[in-house]
This record gives C-alpha cells, structure tokens and sequence, in this order.
C-alpha cells in the first residue's frame, strides 16, 4: 500500500485577500477518479520520511489497518444505483429505514403494467429475509427467505400483497444496509434499505445565562503569567462562567478561584493530550477553546457565537478573529488508491461560501485557535495526543467529512504582548526536526496519505 501525503499552503496570517471555492470549477474539490492521485509540486512525499529499513512492515501493517477501516466504514449502500427508464416497478428511492432483527413493511412497493393473463415479480435481498400475509388470488413462493416471488392473473390483488411485504435483517449489526432486487419480466430496479439501531439524543439543558451553556477552555505549559492575565479578562466580562485549564508544566502553581478547575497532568504532555483532557470534562453544550496568552476585550462577545451556532444547528465549530485577524483553511482530501494512500491539500485564507443568513462568516475546514464548539461533536472526534507541539490542523483534518466548520470576523478576541520566555519554554515551544519527522510518518499510516501539500 503506498502511503497517502498531505498538501498544505499557508497565505498571509492577516492578509485581508480570500478566495472562494468556484461553485462551477470543483475539480480539485472532489475528486472523481479512484486511481492514484497526483503529488503536486512543493508536496511532502511522506514515504520519504519513512526508514528504509522499515517501509515494508509499515506499509503491510498499514495495509491491514486500512482494510480494517474499509470494513468498518463501507456500505452497500455506498454503491452507486441508476433507474431503468420507464420501468413499470414502483419502490421506495431512498429513506427506507429499518431496525435490525425487526420486520419492517417495505412502503411503496407495486407493479403498473399492462393487462396480461399473469403477473409475477420477484424480490431478492442478501442481508435479511421478506415476509407477507397470504393474499386471495395471489401464488406465494420463498415466504420468509431472501427471496419472495409472487404470482397472480389480478393486477389488484397482486399490489394488495405487495404493500404487505416485510423486510426483517437476519444479522445485528448497529448501521448497516442491504440492496433489494425488484424484478418483473426484463425489468429491474434496487433499492436501498438502511439498517439502523436509532442512536439516543444528546440534549443540553441551556439555563438562563451564558454560564449555563458554554464553558471556557484552556490549556497552559510554563506561562502562568500569561495565563492569571487570561483570567482576570475573562472575569472583566463573565464573573461565573467555568474555566477548564489543562497544566502540564514541570512545576505546577495552584490556580483558585470560583469556577475554576484546574487539572495537572504529568510534565510536557503535550497540546493535544491537554485538550483532551480539557474538553472531557465540559458538561455544557458548547465550549470556548482560548489559547493561555489570550486576553479578553470589548469585543469578545461569546453570545455573539452561540447565537450563530444556534441559528445553525448543523455547525460544529465555529472560529472568530485574534487580534483582529481572520485565520481559516480549506482541506481537499483525493482519497487516491488503497495501494499509495491519498492526498491532502491545505489551502490558506480560501473558503467555501458565505454562511447562509450570516455575511459574517464562512464556510471552512479549520480555524484559528480561538473558536466556540459543540462538545459531543469534538468529543468525538478528539485531538490526538501523539501530537505534542506540531499540531493543530491534525484536529481538523481528523474532524474532516464529520465536523461543519466556519469562520465569523464580528467576535475577536485579544491577544498578549510576546514577553521574552523561558530557555525551557522555547526548547519545548518550537519543534525540532525529529517532531515534523514524527508528524509525517504518523500520518502516512494513520490517515493513509502518501503526500501533503501546505499552501
């Protein structure tokens, strides 16, 4: 299997210039082939960054976890289906869901044909079993197998059992799906059944005040500084909304006060293990994700960004401004082959298109670190603690295809002063090369890429 690589294009950090996906021109959006995709220049070739010495076995351990997730992920219900013109048969098209081991009447289900002395149609699944009542008139074979084939000299009578006809899966499985085979004479059409166990919802009691469904986020490494001045401005403007700050500092100091909670971990754990830590223990709805050297102004209005995400229940994350500067990306993802793996394009300052109903921001893949987020979706998705110090994209190339992103200019939050930091600090700051080494041969196996292009 040859490993997929990501592309990535950084613009200018303040550039006032953005791009806008072309609705008419999404070549490079999604890509239509399934062979292997083509590694622009400037692209990070990731099996380079793999030791020779070991490419073999990687690649064979890789292959093995991509078949994996092929199994876990595909469906039959992924294949692609295309209607016989004026075909006689009716059916359901889409939205026929079931529970699995649960007999479920199939809606719709008919035959429009002309006047003839017989009729006979036939129905054939592969994951379940089809069941109905004996109807007057009508000839019943392969009741309660996969495949049912009736037969009638009455039109009538013969869409009298077929609106009776059950689908029941034969096998448990939490979300799956079957293709039924619907056939009379020369003619043929499938049809997609969904098999589902309904999942239960997650709802969030949101109170009375902004405390009551959003909780402040943080994690902090050697600044404490930095950090007591973040505090003290968010209690400038919310006096008793909670804070979660994750420490993984060699020498911790005690942070107290109401509402906060302060959790040490062991020393230079990392971002991402610290923002794992920190948004499992949200119980709000949303959460406010701030960096430890931000500071609080006029301007950072957390309502302001509930607002949208309650107008817009679909979103998941959205980001704001730092320091007056709009920071987003755009991911297009070429899944490639299973053979060399895909490749990942970063694209820098380029949206998709406005937010409908909300000029003020943008569709997008991944933000500043300044953003308001629903909790269940991030949980989900989680930021992998193998990334210590080079990582922040990941978190959103992971959260890609489950995660609505977007981008709003009208919430901006401040931020602190560089002061001179620590030797030990800077050493763990900045990345060495080992870390961007790391980076790339984790995700030529864990997300199967063979180049990345940074742009």
């Amino acid at each position: 299997m040859v490993l997929p690589i990501f592309y990535f294009v950084f613009h200018g950090f303040c550039s006032e210039t953005t791009r806008e996906v072309p609705t008419m021109q999404k070549s490079w959006l999604s890509p239509a082939h399934h062979g292997p995709c083509t590694c622009a220049p400037g692209s990070v070739l990731l099996k380079d960054h793999i030791p020779k010495e070991k490419y073999d076995d990687v690649v064979q351990r890789r292959a093995k976890e991509f078949l994996n997730h092929k199994i876990r992920t595909n469906s039959v219900l992924t294949k692609l289906l295309l209607a016989s013109p004026n075909s006689p048969l009716q059916y359901p098209m889409q939205g026929f869901t079931v529970r699995p081991l649960t007999s479920t009447p199939i809606p719709g289900l008919a035959l429009h044909a002309g006047a003839r002395s017989s009729y006979e149609v036939t129905l054939t699944v592969s994951k379940g079993i089809l069941i109905t009542m004996p109807t007057e008139g009508v000839k019943i074979k392969g009741n309660g197998e996969p495949t049912l084939t009736v037969e009638s000299n009455n039109l009538l009578f013969l869409n009298v059992l077929l609106a009776q006809v059950s689908y029941q899966s034969t096998v448990y499985h939490v979300n799956t799906g079957d293709l039924a085979i619907f056939q009379f004479d020369s003619h043929e059409a499938v049809f997609p059944i969904a098999i589902k166990q309904p999942q239960l919802p997650v709802l969030y009691d949101m109170g009375t005040d902004i405390s009551s469904y959003v909780t402040i986020t943080t994690k902090t490494f050697l600044r404490y500084e930095q950090l007591k001045v973040l505090v003290n401005s968010i209690r400038m403007f919310y006096d008793n909304i909670s804070i979660i700050i994750a420490d993984d500092s060699f020498e911790p100091q005690k942070m107290t006060g109401e509402h906060i909670q302060h959790y040490i971990m062991p020393p230079a754990q990392g971002w991402f293990a610290g923002r794992n830590l920190a948004v499992s223990q949200v119980t709000t709805k949303y959460f406010l994700w701030v960096d430890d050297d931000f500071v609080f102004t006029k301007d950072t209005k957390i309502e302001q960004l509930v607002e949208v995400m309650e107008a817009v229940p679909e979103l998941d994350v959205l980001g704001g401004t730092v320091h007056g500067a709009q920071f987003y990306f755009s991911l297009i993802y070429d899944e490639g082959n299973d053979k060399e793996g895909g490749c990942l394009y970063r694209r820098s300052r380029e949206k998709y298109h406005h937010l409908p109903g909300h000029p003020q921001c943008v569709m997008v893949s991944g933000v500043i670190n300044f953003f308001l987020a629903r909790t269940d979706a991030v949980q989900r998705v989680g930021f992998d603690p193998k990334l210590q110090r080079v990582a922040h994209s990941e978190f959103f190339m992971d959260g890609l295809g489950s995660l609505m992103v977007a981008s709003c200019n009208h919430v901006s939050i401040g931020h602190q002063q560089k002061n001179g930091k620590s030797g030990l600090y800077s050493k763990y700051r900045h990345p060495s090369n080992s870390d961007q080494e790391f980076k790339y041969q984790l995700h030529f196996f864990k997300n199967n890429l063979k180049c990345i292009l940074f742009g």
